[in-house]
């Protein structure tokens, strides 16, 4: 394979990377908002900021690179997220605690993949001056944390919709959670 190929296929993968970072923010929103008031909401309201500040920290290692955004792209990722939404979870007035655990899941691969992307960078950075290791390091290392907080609610969630118990996540303060 030429540089050129690998230029384009790198192209490809970061519009990707962003258009689902786009419908990642705007899930991350949802949920925040959906729980908003829960004990659950400052720590979501906390990831739902650090998962836009990724996204805009993506976008500008896609400037330094001289790759465009493609809007249709994210045009078609919002509205799968928007339909994503419409899911059948038991109960048609009010939230069910099915969706809580849908959406920690959903969060979390969101997460996992951004993490992978990172780590993908991190791997060319000898080729490509623009790409910072440190900067790549920093946001591998809260990707990670954005990993450990979902997980805890992905688990708290588990109990209380199939053991019909409230396991409420670690009694750790949001600030002490959120990365740095």
């Amino acid at each position: 394979m030429d540089k050129s190929d690998a230029r384009r296929y790198l192209e490809i993968y970061l519009t990707d990377h962003a258009a689902a970072a786009a419908g990642g923010v705007e899930r991350a929103r949802s949920t925040a908002r959906a729980l908003a008031g829960s004990p659950e909401g400052d720590r979501l309201q906390g990831l739902a900021d650090d998962i836009a500040a990724d996204r805009g920290a993506l976008l500008s290692i896609m400037k330094s690179l001289g790759i465009p955004v493609r809007q249709y792209k994210v045009l078609a990722v919002r509205a799968g997220e928007l339909a994503g939404r419409l899911k059948f979870n038991g109960r048609l007035r009010e939230r069910s605690p099915l969706t809580d655990l849908v959406e920690f899941e959903a969060l979390r691969l969101g997460v996992e993949g951004k993490a992978a992307c990172w780590r993908a960078l991190a791997a060319l950075t000898d080729q490509e001056p623009a790409l910072d290791a440190d900067e790549l390091a920093l946001l591998q290392d809260r990707a990670q944390a954005q990993i450990d907080l979902l997980e805890r609610l992905r688990k708290a969630a588990v109990d209380e919709v199939f053991r019909g118990r409230a396991g409420r996540p670690s009694s750790t303060p949001a600030s002490a959670e959120r990365p740095g």
